[in-house]
Parts: C-alpha cells; structure tokens; sequence
C-alpha cells in the first residue's frame, strides 16, 4: 500500500490499499516450515516467559508504517478460487526480514495441509504494487490493538476485513500450553486466514483428538492437542460451531 490507511489508525503501508470490508473482527490465533518436517528436524521451543529469543525485538508500538515484500510467488493449490495476498512488516520490529516473513508466511499458506490441500482455494503472493485480495500484517502489539479494533488486547491477532493481523509478540513467545512454536506460528497463520476465506471459531470435537484450526488455541485447547492446520490425514478437520469464553491475558506475553 503506497499511501494507504489501514483500519482503525493512520498506519501507511507500502503497497496498494486494502478495503475493510463490514464484517466482524476475528480473534485469536501462523508460519515457518512448508512442508512436514523430517522426523529428525529440531523444533523450536517456546522461550520462557519473560524473555525475548535472541534477535527479534519490538516495542510496545511500531512506527506506523509498514516495510511490504515484493517477490511474487507462485500459486498454491490444484483448483478453487484464487485469492492473492501481500506480506509486510511494521516499522519498529528489529530483526525480522521482510521478505524470509513473507517466505515463512508462503510455505504455510502453500501447504499440502492447509486451506490449498483439498482443491477449494488457490493462494499467491504478490508484490506492493498488484491487486491483492488481503495482506498478511506483522505488527506491533499496541498496532494491532488499533487495526483489530480492540485497543485493550495486545495479546491476540485477528482478521479485520482483507487484513490478517499477526501479533509479533505471539510470533515471539508463543503461548505456554503449545510448546512447539514452529507449530504454533503455523496454526497462528492458518487460523487467522481461515477468516479471512469465510471460517468462523470451532470447538473441540473430541477429548484427546486434535484441535481444528478454527479452536482458538491461542487462549486454550479443552481437551484437544494442539495443531496447525486444516487438513488432518488428508481430510478437513472441523468442530462444533462456537468459541469458549477463555480470559484473554493482560499484557502481550
């Protein structure tokens, strides 16, 4: 978006502007490998409590602006309708590049498990300047309050119209009951892009199973083990309709 305002604050972002639309925004709940990880692959555990991992940092809230990729992917998926996102980055997080994000952002949305797997959607990547039917945000905490509507949480991300916004602090930490952060970021990616292509909040169908996507894992699992993403086996894994009334925490970690 070259000069464009995203919702709810004045945050420019280099490249052409979304248009939120009226719907409601979606909480909670992103990215790094894109294909399913050799047995002997090492996973990145959550950091504790308290400590950024070396490398990344961020203040309470980003410059405004926002730093977009430009590399232009190809498309994910067989068949379905195709939607094209941008990825960018605000200003003010340190050590995170740009275009390794919008890589990470790619091989999750390109996966064999997730939303291009079963021939319902297609996904590509676009630079700043082409048409794009929604951007993928990484923001600051006290950002994402304002572009999500929701000054008081800086502790969730959410989808708001064509913007799935990422928390950075989530991205950092994690959350404590999903000890996998590579797993986690997944989830976070594939959860809140599940809103954006028309999915509302699941429930854990069963005790012990894996969650669906749609569960708000970022602030509980009840009963059901932590997963990424859509298709499990190679079959949608879906849930009753409905979210928990889960307390969201105070605070970005």
């Amino acid at each position: 978006m070259v000069t464009g305002l995203a919702a709810g604050g004045g945050y420019a972002v280099r490249a052409r502007p979304d248009r939120p639309d009226a719907a409601g925004v979606e909480r909670t709940g992103a990215a790094a490998s894109s294909t399913r990880p050799p047995a002997t692959a090492a996973r990145t555990p959550v950091p504790v409590a308290g400590r950024v991992p070396p490398g990344i940092s961020y203040p309470a809230r980003g410059g405004g602006g926002f730093r977009t990729a430009d590399t232009v992917g190809a498309v994910a998926g067989r068949a379905g309708e195709l939607l094209r996102y941008r990825v960018a980055v605000e200003d003010g997080i340190r050590n995170v590049d740009t275009e390794r994000f919008a890589r990470e952002v790619a091989a999750t949305l390109a996966d064999r498990r997730g939303w291009t797997g079963d021939g319902r959607w297609r996904l590509q990547r676009v630079g700043r300047d082409s048409p794009a039917d929604f951007t993928v945000l990484l923001t600051t905490p006290a950002t994402r309050g304002d572009l999500c509507g929701d000054p008081s949480d800086r502790y969730t991300s959410c989808r708001n119209g064509d913007r799935v916004v990422i928390n950075v602090a989530r991205w950092v930490y994690g959350v404590p009951h999903v000890p996998d952060l590579d797993l986690y970021r997944q989830y976070l990616l594939n959860h809140e892009v599940g809103h954006r292509l028309g999915r509302g909040h699941e429930r854990c169908p069963r005790s012990g199973g894996p969650a669906p996507v749609m569960v708000q894992q970022t602030l509980g699992l009840h009963g059901c083990t932590p997963n990424a993403w859509p298709l499990v086996g190679g079959e949608p894994l879906t849930g009753p309709s409905g979210q928990y009334d889960d307390p969201i925490p105070a605070g970005d970690h």
